[in-house]
């Protein structure tokens, strides 16, 4: 790949200036402001008058363990604003930075390539030291350890890991936790919780696309906690990447969100670096230096190793900030909260650590992953818990720590001593009634009040799981049917997925009602369940809605959805938003490399069903993103919450090759000979438009002495379609449900006998008419 010869002149010219290339790029920032993208449009007036939450201000809201209601949260604690909140008003603490500690969390949309960079930075802090291992340099997605994650290719839990980098210079040795986050928008809360271990973030932004619907929202939860940012490009080693780069767009476009999102002038104050991290490579401030390195190859030069982007980290994110009740006590001056603290400094204050995941461990207890705001604690210290927003911990139960751990890539690693102040770490032995968002704290001498923890955005879909009463429940070895044990898991995964919510169905006692983010998030989870051995049935996804207290309307969430797709489909994608599924079209953007980035508000309920859909209608090339954007009026009945016309098994047995060759012609079979079916299965998807059809998919040829040209022929099928979990679960209409076992994934009608769905069927036909005459 060639760079124009412009480009390494204007290199030339920038790098013999004597302003900076961060001057340059600060430089046009008043052009920036007067060119808002409308990617990244301003609040609507509803959102200036504080009607509903938004992502611009993001909903106070949090979810208390076991219960069931919303309750308005104050601002979330985090260790950037601690200082502010102590500078309001009078509080029995100062706050101090904690020396030789950095907490940084790496944030970025989904595939912007984070994980792989936190494979780099944990090999770069390998090398630092004088006796590390060559051999233990290759990592390939280390953090993403969980079975589902190494399947499917993205993080889904957020983990924190410990690093030690010597500085070649000085020589001062360094802790760095470093926080890795899901990019997808289902599981956001991840985030949302973790953000409190930190004092800063690395926004990683892909080169190429820019910054995405999940860039926005990461972004401003982590402005919103006053974090402090550095940005990194990366996949600068992509061709497409050499116009973006050399035409500033990518900045631009994010210099347009940190203003629109509120950034403080610190906070946009941020330094930019470009690199690959597949390649190992970061360049500080300078893209035509990353575009020259692209295109020539990196040879592994030191100036451009990824310890630069370690030593940016230590330079630019803030020490960790600690809480300290007894400054006399550590023989610190009242008032003197300007100097920084060795750990040892807090040996003696009040232990406080906030909860950001639980868990337990078979041998030790039960576990808490946080971050110690104040104090210290070692083995054998007893400790209280402090429920969310308790004020009292005499009553409170209490218990002895059997165990004090860190994580080194995914290894637990037992730490020596005591830890103080600033530092993450896991704690076994902490009383069972422990949950995310509690404090747990010294007995001896605890503080006065649980920490403040970061606010959640509400759920947005619901679904109700309940045991599975179809005629082949129980068939299965070892699986767990029971609606009681169904939900004690549900209950138990709410520990740590602080973003479900779990209440008893109203409609049904044996059924359990989860609120969840969306329909990835409640994927991994039934997915999770059927690798465990549970055997369940699933609802129809529901969309959550409110009402406006001002004015008594319904609302209902919207989302911004992105598409990038290949321009001859993108009026298919126009088309099949904006018709049934109501959605609105805001921007439209052609690139040089044939795609088409489309930018829509779409309720909810309108993409239900919506990725597997456009995935068949645009041969795989459309990349759909949304992220919530905020609640509006109800838009009324959706032609696309219908459903698609089904094939309807009406007898049981084994599918057949004679039946299936038959039903071919007809539409699209979910199913292959063989499969064990019943009256009312769906088997596949009708062709034409209409009612549901049924059909007999377990049909036998018939068996005489005559004799037929064709009666040895071969039957030839095409290959059924086989829906993943989370399409069945868009895909579904609202008289269907699904069963799920440890072996098989089945989808049918709610009411197995045909007689009473057709009843059914007429009522509610009956009724859209009515609501369908209701909305003119």
């Amino acid at each position: 790949m060639m760079i124009r010869p412009f480009v390494k002149k204007l290199a030339t010219q920038v790098s013999s200036s004597s302003s900076s290339t961060s001057l340059l790029r600060r430089s046009f920032s008043g052009a920036i402001a007067s060119q808002q993208s409308h990617l990244f449009s301003a609040p609507s007036t509803k959102r200036q008058q504080g009607v509903v939450p938004c992502l611009h201000q993001p909903p106070l809201f949090s979810f208390h363990h076991n219960t069931t209601s919303l309750e308005y949260t104050g601002r979330g604690f985090s260790s950037t604003s601690v200082v502010e909140e102590n500078t309001e008003g009078e509080a029995d603490y100062q706050v101090f930075r904690r020396k030789g500690l950095r907490n940084v969390a790496i944030i970025a949309h989904v595939d912007h390539g984070k994980t792989t960079l936190v494979d780099e930075l944990l090999m770069a802090a390998q090398k630092s030291h004088a006796n590390h291992n060559p051999e233990a340099e290759s990592l390939d997605r280390l953090m993403d350890s969980g079975d589902l994650e190494k399947e499917r290719g993205i993080t889904i839990t957020s983990k924190v890991t410990r690093v030690n980098y010597q500085q070649a210079g000085s020589g001062d040795p360094y802790v760095l936790n470093i926080v890795d986050t899901p990019g997808h928008a289902d599981f956001s809360g991840e985030v949302d919780r973790i953000l409190s271990m930190v004092d800063g973030v690395c926004l990683v932004v892909d080169a190429v696309e820019g910054p995405m619907t999940q860039t926005k929202y990461v972004l401003s939860r982590a402005l919103s906690a006053g974090l402090k940012p550095i940005v990194v490009l990366n996949k600068c080693d992509r061709p497409e990447a050499v116009s973006p780069l050399d035409s500033g767009e990518t900045e631009t476009k994010l210099m347009n969100l940190f203003e629109a999102l509120g950034a403080d002038e610190d906070q946009i104050d941020f330094i930019t670096m470009y690199a690959s991290a597949r390649e190992g490579w970061v360049v500080l401030e300078d893209p035509f230096v990353a575009l020259e390195l692209a295109a020539d190859g990196y040879k592994g030069e030191e100036e451009h190793s990824m310890k630069h982007l370690l030593e940016a980290i230590i330079d630019n994110i803030p020490e960790p900030s600690a809480r300290l009740y007894e400054p006399e006590a550590a023989g610190i001056t009242a008032g003197d909260d300007s100097k920084s603290l060795e750990g040892t400094d807090f040996e003696k204050d009040p232990f406080s650590l906030a909860i950001v995941s639980v868990g337990r461990d078979s041998y030790l207890g039960r576990t808490c992953t946080g971050r110690i705001v104040s104090g210290s604690v070692a083995l054998g210290d007893e400790v209280t818990l402090l429920a969310r927003g308790a004020t009292d911990s005499a009553t409170a139960p209490s218990s002895l720590v059997s165990g004090l751990f860190c994580y080194e890539g995914v290894s637990r690693i037992p730490m020596e001593g005591r830890a103080f102040a600033g530092d993450c770490v896991t704690v076994a032995g902490v009383p069972d009634d422990v949950a995310v968002g509690d404090t747990i704290t010294s007995k001896a001498n605890p503080v006065k009040q649980a920490i403040d923890t970061p606010p959640l955005a509400p759920p947005t879909l619901s679904m109700d799981f309940g045991s599975n009463n179809g005629p082949l429940a129980g068939k299965e070895p070892n699986t767990i049917v029971a609606s009681s044990k169904i939900r004690d898991r549900l209950v138990a995964e709410t520990d740590n997925n602080v973003t479900l919510k779990i209440e008893k169905s109203e409609a049904d006692s044996e059924k359990t009602t989860v609120y969840a983010r969306g329909e990835l998030q409640l994927g991994i989870l039934v997915e999770q369940m059927r690798r465990e051995g549970f055997e369940m049935m699933l609802s129809p996804p529901r969309v959550l809605t409110t009402i406006d207290p001002d004015s008594g309307e319904e609302m209902e969430p919207f989302e911004e959805v992105i598409i990038d797709v290949d321009a001859e489909y993108s009026g298919t994608v126009v088309s099949s938003l904006t018709n049934t599924r109501k959605g609105q079209l805001v921007e439209m953007n052609d690139s040089a490399d044939g795609k088409t980035r489309l930018l829509f508000q779409v309720p909810s309920r309108g993409l239900l069903g919506f990725s597997s859909e456009i995935a068949s209608a645009t041969r795989g090339s459309a990349v759909v993103n949304h992220v919530f954007l905020e609640n509006r009026p109800h838009l009324g009945l959706l032609e696309s919450s219908f459903g698609k016309p089904k094939l309807v098994c009406n007898t049981s047995g084994k599918a057949t090759s004679y039946a299936l060759q038959s039903l071919s012609a007809r539409g699209t079979l979910f199913v292959e000979p063989g499969d064990e079916l019943y009256s009312g299965m769906v088997v596949g998807e009708n062709s034409k438009s209409g009612p549901d059809v049924e059909v007999n998919a377990v049909r036998a040829k018939e068996v005489t002495n005559m004799r037929a040209a064709a009666k040895d022929d071969t039957v030839r099928l095409a290959p059924p379609m086989k829906l993943s979990l989370e399409q069945m679960i868009g895909y579904m209409a609202q008289d269907e449900v699904i069963e799920v076992t440890p072996s098989s994934i089945r989808l049918r009608k709610a009411i197995l006998d045909s007689a009473e769905r057709d009843r059914a069927a007429r009522l509610r036909a009956k009724q859209i008419r009515a609501m369908k005459g209701g909305n003119k």
